[in-house]
């Protein structure tokens, strides 16, 4: 047998050297193009556009060698000629940082401060000097302790962190977990969870949603008001229901109790935001607290933007700490944040009582607005997105464990960045810079995906359940011939199937995109209707992004004369209306789209597979994981319009000609919610996660002392300043 030899595994750089070698000529000419640009950020689109326009023979040379493939894995390419740097990103979570000299065709590498430092420059047309620039690195705090290195182990951190410390503890004879152990007769890891989520140990949950309008009724379409307050009022009678359980089977005679606190509006504008506690809808125990917002002034009392709240805060949450001690009469067992505000009260709250900390991002804006961090300065006065970036910087760091709803909101796909992993390295000049902001491997990432209230939502074919006595009203709200503040335009042919949508009316849902695809393909409009529902054209909006997009909504509705094929619905409020609606449509043998150019989950989507409606939606983000393409759904790309009609457009020519085509996706959406998507999966998927991080944190260094230290400067230092030059709103 021959004998093995040891190679040693070569760089990036020395890959890249060996290529220009062999096809100096060929690289030279892409290079160039790109270079050409000029002066800024180059995306992947547009650098492999380049590479496409060189001619096939010389692309053919290309397709084999190492120059192609880091070419195929750049996310961004930062030009300041004659240099050009490449964000290499090799996969999920692992990235590499180059710069070639196109003159001189010579490759550096560069680590993450020299790539974040060349960056800078397009900014401040400088290398900074010699100035000093704040530079975080969370890598420190955690190097120690040991992570999962494969791309399917993230999301999956309890598993590994079990797994790792009852091996550790097993082997410490002299430990007090060792006679835990002893009584599970084995240490693996899955016997220890199962161990650990049958013992009751959270009581008391507060959750934290302080922005938007939070109430259970005529709420939903009001500005920042929107999936995640259906997500939490979904969310918190599933988790009641299994709190109950878990005490029940135990023999406990233990009342549990969650509070979800948010902020009281006294300016309530007909809701019940005005009401200081509020019992949740189908749970005993379970209730919103409403915390005004206030300053030395007095209690603010008109509807602020989610991006204006942070000179606010740091007040509320010690207001909100008084508040829950008196309601509970004691601490909370668990903090649950939500959104960048939430989240960073949550993490101040479990600060200082010292309590399990549970983050739910939701959305990171960061990844919604390119560039929004070099370029932050162009954003600040509308958005406020340094103070808003930092606290989710601070939160991601600070909390126990971080729930996702799919594996992409933390670490993207094999084409695009997650979320989370966007916050691993950026800078923003002038504030300072991220070497290490986050690590899409450390343990504290799980994935628990939520479903649809499966009393509100489900199958159209249940005829027995079904809400007849609805239709009149839901019949009006589609085919009435009547135009007004809630329906304008009317549907001539009713019998055609409906395309329909129902989103917030902003940039990112993208509805008035969906309504210009429709509007240019005469295929699709002689096929089926559109109805889209989204914007209150009943009220006059203070957003200004749903102001501009209700403006381009009129004028695609004169422009392509849409009048007749087209229904624009103002924003509805009625979630069991809303399910009855979902089954109408699938009446009518139509589908659902949700063409959001990003989507951190997509509620709507469950919520239309589980009523059996055949669902299209973006493949940018969660929808790409919830959804099986061709067999549970399909997926599209907003940015390629064109593709998404042809798409509907075969759909429906095929469903047409074969009905069993529209059943069989139908039929594939509702078992793809069944096996993964429902409250009582994520429900008793939390309470282990919290029981188990809970026991982990009291019984070894998971604690993290040191970081929280470092965070506390960060806040003080940092934070506290960039929330008070955010100008203080002013009631009319």
């Amino acid at each position: 047998m021959a004998e093995r030899v040891l190679t040693r595994v070569h760089s990036l750089r020395e890959r890249l050297d060996s290529t220009l070698a062999t096809h100096r000529n060929e690289i030279l000419m892409v290079l160039s193009r790109i270079e050409s640009h000029g002066k800024g950020i180059l995306k992947p689109h547009q650098l492999m556009s380049e590479f496409e326009e060189i001619c096939k023979e010389d692309q053919s040379k290309l397709q084999d060698g190492a120059f192609y493939e880091v070419l195929k894995c750049t996310q961004e390419a930062i030009v300041l000629p004659p240099w050009v740097a490449l964000a290499i990103r090799l996969r999920p979570g692992v990235w590499e940082y180059v710069r070639v000299n196109v003159n001189a065709l010579v490759v550096e590498e560069l680590t993450v401060p020299e790539y974040l430092h060349f960056k800078e420059e397009l900014v401040d047309g400088t290398s900074n000097g010699g100035n000093f620039v704040l530079e975080l690195d969370f890598e420190p705090f955690t190097a120690s302790f040991p992570r999962p290195t494969l791309t399917k182990s993230i999301g999956n951190g309890v598993e590994f962190l079990n797994r790792h410390l009852s091996a550790k503890m097993f082997h410490d004879k002299d430990s007090m977990i060792q006679m835990l152990l002893d009584l599970l007769e084995a240490p693996d890891a899955c016997t220890l969870e199962k161990f650990l989520g049958r013992i009751p140990m959270v009581f008391n949950v507060v959750i934290l949603s302080p922005h938007g309008y939070f109430a259970q009724e005529n709420v939903l379409g009001y500005p920042d008001t929107g999936g995640q307050v259906v997500y939490i009022l979904d969310q918190v009678p599933a988790l009641e229901r299994e709190m109950l359980k878990r005490i029940k089977e135990q023999g406990l005679d233990i009342v549990p109790r969650i509070l979800i606190v948010t902020r009281l509006l006294p300016d309530a504008v007909g809701t019940t935001c005005g009401q200081r506690l509020e019992k949740v809808f189908g749970a005993e125990h379970s209730h919103i607290l409403r915390v005004p917002f206030r300053t030395e002034k007095g209690i603010l009392r008109k509807w602020i933007s989610r991006f204006e709240v942070w000179p606010y805060i740091e007040t509320f949450t010690e207001d909100v700490a008084k508040e829950v001690t008196a309601e509970l009469q004691a601490k909370p067992d668990l903090i649950i944040g939500n959104y960048s505000e939430g989240n960073l009260v949550a993490s101040l709250l479990a600060h200082k009582l010292g309590v399990t900390q549970c983050t739910i991002a939701h959305a990171l804006e960061k990844t919604k607005y390119p560039d929004s961090d070099i370029y932050w300065k162009n954003f600040e006065e509308k958005y406020h997105f340094s103070s808003q970036f930092t606290a989710d910087l601070i939160a991601m760091n600070h909390t126990d464990f971080i729930i996702t709803s799919t594996f992409q909101e933390i670490a993207g796909s094999k084409d695009t960045v997650g979320q989370y992993e966007s916050h691993t390295a950026f800078t923003m000049p002038g504030l300072y810079r991220v070497v290490h902001g986050i690590d899409v491997f450390d343990p504290k990432f799980n994935i628990v995906s939520p479903g649809a209230d499966m009393g509100i939502y489900y199958s159209y074919t249940e005829k027995e359940k079904r809400l007849t006595a609805l239709h009149p009203e839901i019949e009006e709200l589609l085919f009435s011939s009547v135009e007004n503040e809630e329906h304008l335009c009317v549907l001539k042919d009713k019998n055609k199937p409906i395309l329909f949508t129902m989103a917030r009316l902003d940039n990112v849902k993208n509805l008035t995109g969906l309504v210009e695809w429709y509007a240019k393909n005469d295929r699709l409009r002689e096929l089926v209707n559109l109805v889209v529902v989204g914007g209150d054209r009943r009220k006059e909006s203070k957003d200004l992004e749903e102001q501009a997009q209700m403006k381009k909504m009129h004028e695609l509705i004169e422009n392509y004369k849409l009048n007749g094929q087209f229904r624009w619905i103002s924003s509805q409020m009625n979630r069991v209306r809303n399910g009855e609606l979902y089954r109408v449509i699938a009446d009518t043998r139509g589908a659902f789209i949700q063409p959001a150019f990003y989507e951190a989950f997509g509620l709507t989507v469950v919520e239309a597979m589980t009523c059996g409606l055949p669902t299209f939606a973006t493949l940018h983000g969660g929808p790409a994981e919830i959804i099986v393409h061709g067999k549970s759904g399909f997926h599209i790309d907003p940015y390629h319009g064109d593709q998404v009609t042809e798409l509907l457009v075969n759909f429906f020519e095929k469903t047409k000609e074969d009905p069993s085509h529209w059943e069989a996706i139908s039929k594939g959406g509702l078992q793809r919610i069944q096996e993964k998507y429902t409250w009582q999966i994520y429900s008793d998927r939390l309470l282990t996660l919290a029981g188990v991080y809970g026991f982990w944190k009291h019984v070894s260094k998971l604690d993290r002392l040191e970081i929280r230290r470092y965070l506390e400067m960060f806040y003080a230092l940092k934070y506290r300043k960039l929330a008070e030059s955010v100008p203080l709103a002013v009631d009319e």
